[in-house]
């Protein structure tokens, strides 16, 4: 459903209004990411109310406005978060709330019908020349995959992967996305479970290794599409050890400072086919 409204608006704006704990500023930023990356073309604005002391290093490093009443900016879609959401995708809530966890899950986090964009195509195509050792990404939306690419580390898992926890049988999205109440398993009647990393759970040890391993040793490490707000991953640029440090964003971020080149650009367009990285 978001998709085919966002393929019919150029300017978006996302609020919502912070709680004390501050989880909404990641609900925010999180949405705006990913809006950006899959569709390089729209402008996206985060309009945030009552922004925790803690959270200030936020300004600046995403386009953040602590209220909406600016009269000089008319917005094609304007996107409110519940920021009680956050709670729904705890590790806790899916064992005490099963029926409403798969409820807001089909509602919110199956996203149907996204297609790669330009810079997954093109990823995908420097690895098969041999000069891309690997994807590290926290989107869980596998257009990385769909786009050709085969090392790809999702730190936050996949939607298109689910499996029984009984059992360990697994199940594609289609089997979550048509599945009503709480999916059971066919073989054993275990709950059938998406390979997300929840609120509370630690990122899968393997995967992590994985990335730590492929940004250890690359030589150049781009860093594209996010503004490095997210932790864990955020933190994993403190493990490259190499000589180029590229940073691909439309707002500054923390690497900025130590990057070696830094693009205020949609890392769609600079990635696009036009551009040489030979």
């Amino acid at each position: 459903m978001l998709n085919k409204v966002l393929e019919n608006v150029s300017t978006i704006a996302i609020g919502g209004h912070i709680r004390p704990d501050g989880d909404c500023v990641g609900s925010c930023v999180g949405l705006g990411q990913y809006i950006r990356e899959n569709y390089s073309d729209k402008t996206v604005d985060i309009y945030l109310k009552d922004i925790p002391e803690s959270f200030h290093f936020l300004n600046g490093t995403e386009t953040i406005l602590e209220s909406v009443d600016n009269e000089e900016k008319i917005y094609d879609l304007f996107i409110s978060l519940d920021c009680g959401d956050t709670d729904r995708l705890e590790y806790t809530f899916w064992e005490e709330n099963p029926e409403e966890f798969y409820r807001f899950y089909r509602d919110k986090l199956i996203v149907k019908g996204a297609k790669p964009n330009a810079a997954h195509l093109r990823l995908a195509k420097l690895e098969q020349q041999g000069k891309l050792r690997a994807v590290v990404t926290q989107n869980i939306d596998g257009l990385h995959q769909a786009a050709g690419s085969k090392t790809v580390y999702e730190l936050h898992g996949s939607t298109l992967r689910n499996y029984c926890t009984r059992c360990g049988k697994f199940y594609d999205v289609d089997f979550i996305a048509n599945s009503t109440g709480v999916p059971r398993c066919t073989e054993c009647g275990g709950i059938v479970k998406p390979d997300v990393v929840l609120y509370e759970e630690g990122l899968d040890e393997e995967v992590l290794s994985g990335a730590v391993d492929a940004i250890r040793h690359a030589d150049t490490l781009i860093i594209g599409g996010t503004s490095l707000v997210v932790y864990p991953a955020a933190g994993l640029i403190r493990y490259f050890r190499g000589d180029n440090l590229v940073v691909i964003n439309m707002q500054p971020t923390g690497a900025d400072a130590s990057a070696d080149l830094c693009i205020a650009k949609p890392i769609g367009q600079v990635l696009s086919e036009d551009v040489s990285l030979d």
